[in-house]
């Protein structure tokens, strides 16, 4: 504007000179006589003419204004306007917008690095090395290769991806594009760019990564198909996993595209495809056990799961089916089932064959012992005689006490449910001592009871009599030469559960030995004349069949405790 001003002036001034000077000769031409009517003429005419030719100038200076006027007015509404937009797109993004004067090294940020990062406006650098000191040191090299070579022109785009630092101190992932504002010579002056958080997104693709690396190496089978119903069919298959193709052989050029019906053969459940269409049709989850055959026609057993997937907006997108190859399994299973046949079975002909044996040894047992009491009333002069009938007597009734001891073994083992009922402990201990009064008279134990806890016990009347028989009978027929005997039984309650302690010092047993042998059938560890080895294992036979354990302590002359676990319900 004070350009245009000093030029009009001079021109004025040029003007007015050359005005003047023309005005005085052509007026000395036609008034040579008046000189003072020559100069007011000559002033009159030179002050209209020049006012009329500074009107001229400044009119055409104002039209010519007003054309710039104009245009700053439209540039400035331009301006306006982008600016505006940039506030609306700042504002509208949640991407961070950062400035960069190159030659001064400044730097500007929206307030996006508040929003994403944490860091407020007087946090914020200045520089780039504010924004580079930031950046994750693994990921720095990388990302200044990059956008030193896109400013240097080497290359025509730049955009990367970094792990960026926030307030708090940890790092996110971000996608930053920027472009470059160049001046008259080509030379990069400014760079603007957009900074993205991409953290979900990264986690989002680690998360996938390893599950494709799960489903890759599984051993499992696993079939991705579309959603729909093909033509009635199960939908076509679009992807497998390596292990499939180890499994049925297909490779996956010959199965993506194609339904799983491909696998169903002559010996499969047509149930089983019905079941799958039915899930299909109603999106539900399904789980089977199907027969499927390979590509060389090879039947095997899979077990089979199916799982609808969804898309974002709720719809569904694909069927996921994970397949186990169960076939041996399927072969051990029915080789149990014949086993457990054959044992059921085995184990009816041994009841069968224990009843029979003992049912005929009944009766000559029985005659033996009639028998053996009426030789008791005939005198037997013969001392060699006499020791023969007195052994022949002594091992009938061993005899028989081994054959009672079976029965008793059978009925347990073939009636697993058995009444309970409430009982006085008091009282069957009471029964027991009276039916071993003459062992107890004959050997005097020292015996302790602690049942101040508990009083009643709902159990088998008969079980707990015989359990607690036997085991008195075991003190005290494995009593120490060296030492008196004591017995100590207590009974504690431990929330709905009788715990009964039975506790001797007698001779012991070596665990280390026969661990694993203690309530087995038939086993002995002492070398007692009476011992049949049957007492601890009918023992444990009519605890659990009455819902309690059984376990043992012991060491060889200090003694043993028994410890019997009931549920007092």
């Amino acid at each position: 504007m004070k350009n245009n001003t000093n030029k009009i002036t001079i021109l004025y001034i040029i003007v007015s000179i050359i005005l003047a000077i023309l005005y005085r000769e052509f007026f000395k031409i036609i008034i040579p006589s008046n000189p003072l009517a020559f100069s007011f003429i000559n002033d009159l005419l030179f002050i209209v003419v020049s006012g009329i030719l500074l009107r001229f100038v400044l009119h055409k200076n104002n039209i010519k204004n007003s054309e710039i006027y104009r245009k700053l007015k439209n540039t400035n509404n331009e301006i306006k306007e982008s600016n505006e937009r940039y506030d609306i797109v700042s504002k509208a993004t949640s991407d961070i917008i950062w400035d960069w004067k190159i030659l001064e090294d400044t730097m500007t940020w929206n307030k996006g690095i508040e929003a994403v990062f944490g860091y407020k406006q007087e946090e914020v650098g200045k520089s780039s090395k504010w924004w580079f000191d930031n950046i994750h040191p693994e990921d720095t090299i990388k990302m200044s290769i990059k956008l030193y070579s896109f400013i240097e022109q080497k290359t025509e785009k730049w955009q990367d991806q970094y792990r960026f630092k926030c307030a708090d101190g940890t790092y996110k992932y971000v996608l930053d594009r920027g472009f470059i504002l160049k001046d008259e010579t080509g030379k990069s002056v400014r760079m603007i760019g957009a900074i993205q958080d991409i953290t979900k997104q990264k986690e989002e693709e680690q998360r996938l990564k390893l599950l494709e690396t799960v489903i890759t190496h599984t051993k499992d089978s696993i079939i991705i198909t579309e959603a729909n119903l093909n033509e009635g069919k199960i939908p076509d298959i679009v992807y497998i996993n390596p292990a499939f193709s180890v499994i049925s052989g297909y490779t996956s050029d010959e199965i993506i595209g194609k339904s799983p019906e491909i696998f169903i053969g002559p010996n499969s459940n047509p149930e089983d495809h019905n079941t799958l269409i039915k899930a299909i049709k109603n999106k539900q989850e399904c789980h089977i056990e199907t027969l499927s055959y390979k590509k060389n026609n090879e039947p095997y057993w899979v077990n089979f799961n199916m799982l609808p997937v969804y898309n974002s907006d709720g719809e569904l997108s694909h069927w996921v089916s994970i397949q186990r190859d169960v076939t041996e399994e399927k072969k051990q299973e029915v080789e149990k089932e014949q086993l457990i046949k054959e044992l059921t079975q085995n184990n009816k002909d041994l009841q069968q064959f224990s009843y029979i044996t003992s049912h005929n040894l009944r009766a000559p047992l029985s005659n033996l012992t009639g028998l053996l009491n009426l030789i008791k009333d005939i005198p037997i002069e013969n001392q060699e005689l006499k020791e023969i009938i007195d052994g022949f007597n002594k091992s009938t009734h061993l005899l028989n006490e081994t054959i009672n001891d079976l029965v008793r073994v059978i009925i347990i083992k073939d009636n697993p449910s058995i009444e309970k009922q409430s009982l006085l402990l008091k009282d069957i201990f009471e029964d027991v001592f009276s039916q071993l009064d003459f062992l107890i008279g004959l050997h005097k134990p020292i015996i302790k009871f602690n049942f101040e806890e508990v009083t009643f016990l709902n159990t088998n009347k008969s079980y707990l009599e015989s359990i607690l028989l036997n085991l008195l009978t075991n003190s005290i027929k494995y009593k120490s030469e060296t030492r008196k005997l004591k017995i100590n039984i207590s009974a504690h309650q431990i929330e709905n559960s009788v715990i009964l302690i039975f506790k001797d010092n007698g001779i012991g047993i070596d665990l280390e030995r026969n661990k694993d042998k203690i309530f087995g059938l038939y086993q002995r560890f002492h070398d007692y004349p009476d011992s049949k080895g049957l007492g601890l294992y009918l023992v444990k036979s009519q605890v659990e069949t009455m819902g309690g354990t059984i376990s043992i302590e012991s060491k060889v002359d200090i003694g043993t405790t028994f410890t019997l676990t009931f549920k007092n319900k």
